[in-house]
């Protein structure tokens, strides 16, 4: 099979699309043939070592944990899907290697969910990671109807996910981007505000009491203070990066596969209560290109590469 790989820590200038063995398939998985694999900032972090002090790597290294395709060989004792089945997960086993740019990856059944069936291929890839990141982190901040939240970052791939997730709970949603992605979070529901100096004083010109939680998909010091500052308990601020917000009594969130919340997300999706904007797709053999503009984090939505 055609894969996508490192031979050791590097940049998007040391990938390769090379041939490999197709994957083992051990008890409780299943191989799936890839028809599309998701890009996240995570992939070329873990590349470049940054991970490194907390998760075991091995080498030749096939990124991605985002996947969308079809059932090709069922594992033993793997009843959850059948040969044939559309599937999306989030594919990240306990150790990083076999990722998702490739042909054919093996995935444990906890990590997939049946593909929102009105989504596209493209589409698909682009939910899991980035959508069970704000899923879990509002499910984290006890977010119910009539709260009113603040989104970090919330015209990004997590963010915008969050955003329509906290508005189809009956939530108010205040969100952070720069001014040309305004009427974009408009769109989505959300009541936008310019990030930088006086963050704080724009959202409490709109929710003049503080909001309810807040949800800090950006990691930065800024986000993570205004946040406190203007949510009523610290036990409601959840943030995607660790240090000041956990010592502040908020909550840090490393995203899990989890199918029944995959299965959530895919039924919010054939809802129409959650879209998924895809910025930019390309073929396998330019994921280099796609890290290049992930790394620039100016993208709207999600990139994707298609297999």
């Amino acid at each position: 099979m055609k894969a996508v790989v490192l031979e050791k820590f590097g940049s998007a200038d040391d990938l390769r699309v090379v041939d490999l063995p197709e994957p083992k398939v051990a008890p409780g998985e299943v191989l799936i043939r890839v028809k599309a694999a998701g890009v996240n900032p995570v992939d070329w972090k873990l590349a470049a070592g940054y991970l490194d002090p907390i998760m075991e790597t091995g080498f030749p290294l096939i990124p991605g944990w985002d996947v969308a395709g079809v059932v090709e060989r069922v594992g033993l004792d793997s009843p959850e899907f059948a040969v044939g089945d559309e599937v999306y997960g989030y594919a990240r086993k306990d150790w990083a290697q076999n990722g998702t740019y490739a042909e054919l990856v093996s995935a444990n059944v906890r990590m997939l969910a049946k593909k929102p069936s009105s989504a596209t291929w493209e589409q698909a890839a682009g939910v899991p990671l980035a959508g069970l990141t704000a899923y879990q982190a509002i499910k984290r901040a006890g977010v119910t109807e009539g709260d009113t939240v603040l989104v970090h970052a919330a015209a990004g791939g997590v963010g915008s996910f969050g955003v329509q997730i906290a508005v189809a709970l009956g939530a108010r949603v205040i969100g952070t981007a720069s001014e040309r992605n305004h009427d974009f979070l408009r769109s989505l529901g959300a009541e936008p505000v310019s990030y930088g100096e006086g963050l704080a004083d724009r959202v409490r010109a709109l929710a003049p009491e503080g909001v309810d939680a807040a949800l800090d998909f950006v990691g930065s010091e800024e986000a993570v203070e205004t946040s406190f500052a203007l949510a009523g308990r610290a036990d409601r601020v959840v943030s995607i990066a660790g240090g000041r917000a956990q010592e502040l009594g908020g909550h840090v969130i490393w995203v899990r596969p989890d199918a029944a919340d995959l299965a959530t997300l895919a039924e919010l999706v054939d809802a129409g209560k959650m879209t998924i904007h895809v910025d930019k797709t390309l073929p396998l053999e330019q994921a280099a290109e796609a890290w290049r503009l992930s790394a620039t984090g100016r993208t709207r939505g999600k990139i994707v590469l298609t297999v």
